[in-house]
């Protein structure tokens, strides 16, 4: 008779995957589209920038899946909301470094995930993103 194990499995982040939020406890962020274009959406506190984009299928990459492995999901801050969000760690910085078009107030879209205090929090996309791959090695 064979063996018999126990398989458990932990549920894999999903990339774009965002939480409904609960009545009465919705947040808002607003993206400002490489076009001008304003879009806001009603999300929930923990979710971050780069899978609300992604939910609503904003042009943000994301190319390491939100690792903070590259520098793909690049936005600019609002500077009222910038002083809120909690500093960038040394990965951040680094990823940054990486960015086209980095600003005083860019920050990547992975690091930033929603709270109350960043409620109405406006973003905008680059114009441009820059991502190192194998390619660039040739």
């Amino acid at each position: 008779m064979p063996l018999i194990r126990n398989f458990h499995y932990t549920p894999i982040n999903q990339h774009g995957h965002i939480h409904k939020p609960k009545p009465g406890e919705e947040l808002h962020v607003t993206f400002i589209t490489k076009e001008g274009e304003q879009l806001t959406y009603e999300v929930a506190e923990g979710d971050s920038i780069l899978d609300i984009a992604q939910h609503y299928n904003l042009d943000m990459e994301g190319a390491c899946g939100g690792s903070c492995a590259c520098s793909t999901c690049h936005v600019i801050v609002d500077p009222d909301f910038y002083d809120e969000i909690p500093e960038p760690d040394d990965d951040e910085n680094d990823m940054l470094d990486l960015a086209f078009g980095l600003t005083e107030t860019s920050r990547l879209g992975c690091c930033i995930k929603m709270t109350k205090e960043i409620d109405g929090i406006r973003v905008a996309l680059p114009a441009m993103t820059r991502n190192v791959s194998s390619s660039d090695f040739s």
